[in-house]
């Protein structure tokens, strides 16, 4: 949720630390921070958006080593006070946190009765003051650092700036990655951060912290157990993936330029390995249950694979929703694997569920689209969606790898890979002159301009749209605040037509397959009481009071359609006015529970 980032190193601290922010900023945009190291330690913080930031604008004296924090508001309103780093009383050391301290309402009553005093209303502040406490009774700072962090409960990470220019971090939950400029370990030049998008342009070998661990950066680095109280060997590990750059390539927005690349996210799901979607499909084969997670749009992407595995795997997938799974703890086994798909890799109740699931001798297999994450690195079946960075907050482009794989995926299982794939290959030309037709794309936006007038919005779908439907409400919720409610098209009879009266929009999803009668069935039943139709769908019907023409694509229509449904929120949103690569209230990267 939160962004953090360390520098130390031979060029100017603060300016490296804003560059890699305003990287991070898609994880966390109330506010934001920086501490430096000079005659002692100056610290900016303010609410409000990095990217609008200068380096002039910051009045920091040159330093070469520093810390930063974008946030995104937990414990505490977005504000300047609120805002991280936070400086100790003695200006001995500063910190920056990402995560949530779940205890630290009784740490804090604790901390209150021996005298401390609270200026914040964050959780964060606990850890600087438990921090200055163990520190009077400490023989060194490591070991006060060390006792603290043990004392808070929750997905927790940490990172230090002390006055005599070294940094600390440790982390239980929430990622931490080491960078390094030079192919070797160039120890003039070290990054730490939540994220390896943020030092992308400068590193070219990273060490992934682990949880439990804690590292110390002065003229080298030592990494140390947490639990065991020793120093540990790291594991150097090269940066294997392209994320340079992070700009909107002529685009107005990230969303948009991030839908407009939904073709070649699917190119790179049919590059990878054969071997490797075979190898898992054997585990999937054998396993006695087989389960799908994720959460938000990952949940829904998870969904669909597990409908992608019953229909076209004939496997028995059941799909779960990472923070309402635990029912399902007493069941996993090591005869089960649990198929997880996510953007950062670092959700945190989806973790909470693999960890668990882990610890039963459950099979895990991930599909991640950042490297070093914790859900790889406890996955059996590691798949990188290998996407590029996705920085408007509103997920498109990885739902769309995430479901075209679990497709292919699914045909593997009965020996269709190489149908599959072409199938695939078809819908990445479909798809690609979609997008560039722009009768259709003035068609999209001439709908949006009149969607944004109602209060209530219905998108209904069946079979293999249902899940797309749920997709497309989340976009348009996420983008335009307003109301809008899927609805799957066999339930409509039993409860929503209730809601449906003269004028209401209702979106629908038409695909050429089994269930294309009994979705026209529903239209009927909805026009029927005045509702203004409108169809996503490979051709027009007289039912229809708007059509958004999407090619023919068989097996994979729902790519198509739920293209269609992230350009009509893209546009809906552009029309309110709201901010389209950051609404208000949610984060890309959900690292806490």
């Amino acid at each position: 949720m939160c962004g953090i980032i360390g520098y130390k190193g031979m060029d100017n601290a603060s300016e490296k630390i804003l560059q890699c922010l305003k990287r991070l900023e898609y994880r966390g945009y109330d506010s934001w921070g920086i501490a430096i190291q000079a005659d002692k330690i100056h610290v900016i913080k303010k609410t409000g958006k990095i990217s609008d930031i200068s380096i002039k604008d910051l009045n920091l004296p040159e330093s070469s080593v520093g810390i930063g924090h974008t946030r995104w508001a937990t414990s505490g309103k977005p504000t300047d006070k609120n805002a991280h780093p936070f400086i100790s009383v003695n200006n001995s050391f500063a910190l920056a946190h990402n995560g949530i301290v779940e205890n630290y309402e009784k740490l804090k009553n604790e901390l209150i009765k021996k005298g401390c005093i609270f200026e914040s209303e964050t959780d964060t502040e606990v850890i600087v003051k438990l921090i200055e406490e163990e520190s009077k009774s400490s023989l060194d700072f490591i070991t006060a650092v060390k006792k603290a962090f043990k004392m808070l409960n929750g997905r927790n990470s940490i990172i230090i700036l002390k006055n005599d220019s070294e940094i600390y971090a440790a982390r239980n939950g929430s990622p931490l990655v080491l960078g390094f400029r030079n192919l070797g370990i160039d120890k003039n030049n070290i990054y730490l951060s939540s994220d390896v998008l943020s030092f992308a342009p400068y590193v070219k070998k990273i060490i992934v912290i682990d949880n439990n661990q804690l590292v110390h950066i002065n003229n080298d680095i030592k990494i140390y157990d947490l639990i065991f109280n020793k120093e540990i060997n790291y594991k150097i590990e090269d940066l294997n993936i392209n994320i340079g750059r992070v700009d909107k390539k002529g685009f107005d927005h990230f969303m948009i330029k991030e839908i407009h690349e939904n073709p070649y996210v699917i190119k790179q799901v049919i590059t990878q390995d054969k071997n490797d979607y075979i190898k898992l499909t054997e585990a999937i084969k054998n396993a006695r249950n087989v389960y799908t997670i994720g959460s938000g749009t990952a949940g829904l992407a998870a969904a669909q694979i597990a409908y992608y595995l019953r229909v076209f795997g004939g496997i028995r997938a059941i799909s779960l929703i990472g923070g309402e799974a635990r029912e399902y703890f007493n069941f996993f086994n090591n005869n089960d694997i649990i198929i997880a798909p996510s953007q950062s890799g670092e959700t945190a109740d989806v973790l909470e569920v693999l960890e668990f699931a882990k610890s039963k001798g459950t099979k895990i297999a991930s599909y991640v689209n950042m490297p070093g994450s914790a859900m790889s690195r406890i996955s059996d079946f590691k798949f990188m969606a290998n996407a590029g960075p996705e920085i408007c907050v509103m997920s498109t482009k990885i739902f769309v790898s995430q479901i075209a794989w679990g497709y292919l995926l699914a045909k593997t299982i009965n020996s269709k890979f190489e149908e599959g794939k072409n199938n695939l290959e078809l819908t990445i030309n479909k798809l690609s002159d979609y997008l560039k037709n722009k009768k259709s794309m003035l068609i999209i936006r001439k709908i949006a301009k009149e969607l944004i007038k109602s209060r209530d919005i219905f998108i209904m779908g069946k079979s293999q749209n249902l899940q797309i439907s749920n997709e497309g409400m989340i976009k348009i919720i996420e983008g335009t605040y307003k109301h809008a409610h899927s609805i799957p098209a066999g339930d409509l009879k039993h409860y929503a037509i209730t809601l449906i009266e003269e004028g209401v929009p209702v979106i629908v999803l038409v695909s050429n397959d089994n269930v294309k009668t009994d979705i026209l069935n529903a239209v009927s039943e909805v026009k029927a009481r005045g509702a203004k139709v409108i169809a996503i769908a490979n051709e027009n019907n007289e039912l229809y009071d708007y059509l958004i023409k999407v090619p023919e694509s068989n097996e994979t229509s729902s790519i198509m359609n739920v293209t269609s449904l992230q350009l009509l929120a893209y546009y809906m949103t552009l029309e309110l006015g709201n901010n389209v690569d950051k609404p208000r209230n949610i984060a890309k990267s959900v690292t806490v529970k």
